[in-house]
Order: C-alpha cells, then sequence, then structure tokens
C-alpha cells in the first residue's frame, strides 16, 4: 500500500458508501495520534503549539493542504490548540481522502506528537 502522504484525494460529490469502521481502522494505524470517533464516521486530532502565532501558522498550513487537496476539515483554534476534524460531508461519513489529509497534516510536523514545537 502507497503511504498516504503520496496520494492525491479524489473527487466526491456523493453516491458512495462511506468507509466501514475495519476499513477506517486499518487507515487509522496509517496516520499517527489521530482518533476515530465512535460512530466512525469522522476522525480528529488535537495540536498544541507553544503560542498563538504557532498556532496560526499551523492553521493556515493546513488551510493550504485543504486547497490543494480540495478536501477541508474542520477546525476549532484555540489559543496554542487546534482541533482538527476530518470527515467527508458528502458521504456522511469517512472517505480516503480524509486519511490521506490528516497523513499530510501529520506531516507538516514531521511526526511530532501532540506537542508540537511549531
Amino acid at each position: 500500500m502507497a503511504d498516504l502522504t503520496t496520494k492525491h484525494c479524489k473527487p466526491c460529490e456523493g453516491g458512495v458508501a462511506p468507509l466501514n469502521a475495519e476499513r477506517a481502522q486499518a487507515l487509522l494505524s496509517e496516520i499517527e495520534s489521530w482518533e476515530l470517533d465512535e460512530g466512525s464516521s469522522e476522525i480528529h486530532r488535537v495540536f498544541e503549539f507553544k503560542d498563538f502565532h504557532a498556532t496560526m501558522a499551523f492553521v493556515n498550513a493546513v488551510a493550504w493542504i485543504a486547497h490543494t487537496e480540495d478536501h477541508h476539515p474542520d477546525m476549532e483554534v484555540h489559543w496554542g490548540k487546534c482541533r482538527v476534524r476530518f470527515s467527508t460531508h458528502a458521504i456522511g461519513g469517512l472517505s480516503e481522502n480524509d486519511f490521506i489529509c490528516a497523513a499530510k497534516v501529520n506531516a507538516l510536523l514531521g511526526g511530532q506528537d501532540r506537542t508540537c514545537s511549531l
């Protein structure tokens, strides 16, 4: 299987089923520190930073990934913290696109864990 960071999102306008829990778990094992919600319809991760400026730099970098992949997360931004959530709204659940983008977000930080020194 190709590394998720080397893949690109495919357009999704609905009409396909979301990933089942088993497939979502398999893809989740490829991205460090992300969590699957109870209904297997969303993945999320909280990133922590040393200050607001670093948080906003991260948010802008995630926005660039979302723009280039045409797949957009929900983000909750706070001082020193950002929660990123991916789900494919067109299908009401998860697609491989969510995991591709999550892997690319992780790559921004060079594999660092939850507390980031950006």
